[in-house]
């Protein structure tokens, strides 16, 4: 069929799948569109000549990019060593393995051409992984370990495959040759993609204060970036294109202080361009699958020579085996870990997560446009042995393994429950990618959604933080500290309220026994007057007597407090106006050692942190940050000379708030589109941001 009738097809299919996904929403629209193309390719001969290099350019490199995008970067960090365990080792395991099985199993078929098979069904599918995760409701971190090894698994399985073919067609094959290539292919994908992505960046970012910030122009190179990206690496590199775009991917979305996300129009169109390519890729793959369906099986059924119920047999074994392989791989990884884990924070083995993971390898079309280009005939002239059982197998297991994972995984995933695949205790103080959910369906109230969405805006000042802006960067993330404070402690009873304070002052006693502990030491140096001395000590003891009454002290007092506290610093203003030159000296020095204080405080509760095992407790690491970015601050404060220039850090403020609660709009555009707000909440909450935004406008204006 001609190119353009062929897109017109495969779009008008793409519609009517979704319009019959409407009414069977029992069935993932990923198997109604394998269906449609099977339908299609029987009744109307329709098909598609499919090669691995057009087909990886054209549809796997821009998928990849895009889950690249949207992949969790802590989750993608925290399971890093299972995703790479499963993307290369499992993958080499199950081609070894599965290649002497399926020659045990099937002993016409050549050894060689065993390894093959097994090397091109080893790559698990990232679209159809993600076309069944909705519907079979996987847990969290199993949905992202096997999207996560699929982003990369297609590099590894398709060059165990490329060396398999070449060994059965010619009868050579060398492993450090096949190891080298490997390794090239993969640490040369890796670099070229982040450094193309970086460059590629700095162009935009150049063009755009030159002036040149047509949305269309930025929409069109963004949507061009991935297939320029693996043209390149593939072509001139002769490495791999799926790993560059996956790592271009992934180095795209952590670029925060990028000039496109300050104009949110280009973000709104790019995003919204971006939804429509994949969501006609997408479909594209699963109905070319479907058309290429018949092609693969249609010789073997033809064939008098071989049973069509022995093919079909062969199918479900070999599937089975190869989940069993999953199983077993996945379960002793988990047991490795547990065991490796000192702080016993992972969970216990479980045969049924094993189970869960096993089931969810779902294969798809990067198997199937790799099995299509097995050569038909080899380098002596004789036929390619068993390619048409190959191609049957499988087309088969495409089919089974995604049958079975929407009919399985569901009675697996009825409990809730999480793979931790590696220690997940929390060891930073700010969650930059929270977790949202467990359950696709669960949907934030009104308080978790403010907190979220705060918790991106401190993320996002955090970014901007530099040298010349840190005071206030840190006063408005001390804001935000104090909102998100507030939101906390709003639902809890006062039983457990009092045992938060207490925990918080607790924490705050270590910082001041930092504290302490470093003016100590300066004291034995002789690096502080005595007078410094005793005024600072007796303020930190004080500090420290008032934590130690914290329970019996009464809110009628606050008043009080505020007063006494106003005067003296009145106090404080009018003794300055009179100061000498020695007074000013022993206010320096004061100051200096202040600085030396809080940053003594700062180490403290890092190393508290570090082994302290509560601090996973959410309330006692908001806690911990929030009295860091309190020290931090103060020091900022302390840095300051009678040269700060007010008007420069008030205009600081104005820049930084409005970069604040542009993330804010962002993270509850992306609530909603995600569904985990509903339309009206998201309504109140652009309402309370346009309104802090009006705030801000008309402070500024005044």
């Amino acid at each position: 069929m001609p190119l353009l009738e062929s897109v017109i097809v495969l779009a008008a299919l793409v519609l009517l799948s979704n319009v019959i996904s409407h009414y069977l929403v029992s069935i993932p629209v990923g198997l109604i569109q394998i269906t449609l193309g099977f339908i299609v390719a029987l009744i109307f001969k329709i098909s598609i000549e499919l090669e691995t290099d057009w087909f990886l350019l054209l549809f796997i490199a821009p998928l990849l990019f895009n889950d690249g995008r949207k992949f969790p970067k802590r989750e993608l960090w925290k399971l890093r060593g299972a995703i790479f365990a499963n993307a290369i080792l499992l993958v080499f395991l199950t081609t070894v393995a599965g290649g002497f099985f399926i020659h045990f199993l099937i002993p016409k078929m050549p050894l060689a051409v065993g390894f093959a098979l097994a090397a091109i069904l080893s790559p698990t599918d990232p679209v159809a992984v993600q076309s069944i995760a909705e519907k079979a409701k996987l847990p969290r971190n199993i949905l992202n370990l096997v999207s996560g090894e699929s982003l990369i698994n297609d590099a590894s399985g398709l060059i165990a495959f490329k060396y398999a073919i070449a060994a059965a067609a010619t009868g050579y094959f060398s492993l450090s040759e096949a190891f080298g290539d490997f390794t090239y292919i993969a640490i040369v994908g890796f670099i070229a993609g982040a450094v193309l992505m970086l460059l590629i960046s700095t162009i935009r970012d150049f063009l755009m204060r030159q002036g040149i910030n047509d949305v269309v122009f930025n929409t069109i190179l963004q949507i061009l970036t991935p297939f320029i990206i693996f043209m390149f690496t593939e072509e001139f590199l002769h490495a791999s294109g799926v790993i560059s775009v996956v790592v271009a991917g992934v180095i795209s979305s952590t670029r925060k202080n990028s000039f496109a996300t300050y104009l949110p129009e280009i973000k709104l169109v790019t995003e919204k361009t971006w939804e429509i390519v994949v969501y006609l890729l997408n479909g594209f793959v699963f109905i070319i699958l479907g058309i290429e369906l018949p092609i693969a099986m249609s010789n073997t059924i033809e064939d008098n020579n071989s049973s069509t119920f022995t093919a079909i047999v062969d199918v479900v074994v070999v599937w089975l085996f190869l989940v069993l392989i999953r199983v077993i791989w996945t379960y002793i990884n988990m047991l490795f870990i547990s065991k490796k884990d000192k702080t016993k924070n992972t969970e216990t083995p479980s045969w049924r997560v094993s189970l869960i993971s096993g089931f969810s390898g779902v294969r798809g079309a990067i198997t199937m446009a790799g099995v299509l280009t097995v050569p038909t005939i080899i380098k002596s002239g004789d036929a390619f042995p068993e390619r048409s059982l190959m191609l049957f197998i499988a087309g088969g297991i495409i089919v089974l393994s995604l049958l079975a994972a929407i009919l399985i995984l569901p009675f697996l995933t009825k409990e809730k429950d999480i793979m931790k695949t590696n220690n997940e205790s929390s060891d930073g103080l700010v969650d930059d990618d929270i977790i949202i959910s467990e359950n696709g369906n669960a949907q934030f109230n009104e308080k978790q959604a403010r907190i979220y969405i705060m918790r991106v805006a401190i993320s996002r000042l955090e970014s901007e933080r530099r040298e010349s802006n840190q005071k206030v960067a840190y006063e408005l993330i001390l804001e935000y500290q104090f909102m998100i404070r507030r939101l906390e402690f709003s639902d809890q009873d006062d039983e457990r309220l009092r045992k938060i304070v207490e925990e918080e002052a607790n924490i705050r006693r270590i910082a001041l026994d930092g504290e302490l502990e470093a003016l100590d030491k300066m004291k034995l140096k002789n690096a502080i007057s005595d007078q410094n001395y005793a005024i600072i000590n007796k303020k930190i003891m004080k500090q420290k007597a008032k934590l130690s009454q914290i329970n019996n002290r009464k809110i009628s007092f606050v008043t009080v407090r505020n007063i006494k506290y106003a005067s003296r610093q009145i106090g404080k203003m009018a003794r300055r106006a009179f100061f000498s030159e020695t007074e000013l000296k022993k206010v320096y020095e004061r100051r200096n050692i202040e600085k030396a204080l809080a940053k003594a405080a700062i180490k403290a509760l890092s190393t508290y942190v570090k082994k302290s095992d509560d601090v996973n407790q959410q309330f006692n690491q908001q806690a911990i940050y929030h009295l860091i970015v309190y020290y931090r601050n103060r020091i900022e404060t302390l840095k300051l000379t009678k040269e700060f220039d007010r008007s420069e850090s008030e205009e600081q403020s104005y820049q930084l708030r409005l970069k604040a609660i542009a993330a804010e709009r962002t993270a509850m555009q992306e609530l909603m589109e995600q569904g985990y707000i509903t339309w009206s909440l998201a309504s109140r909450l652009r309402e309370y941001i346009n309104y802090s935004e009006n705030v801000i406008m008309l402070s500024e204006e005044d």
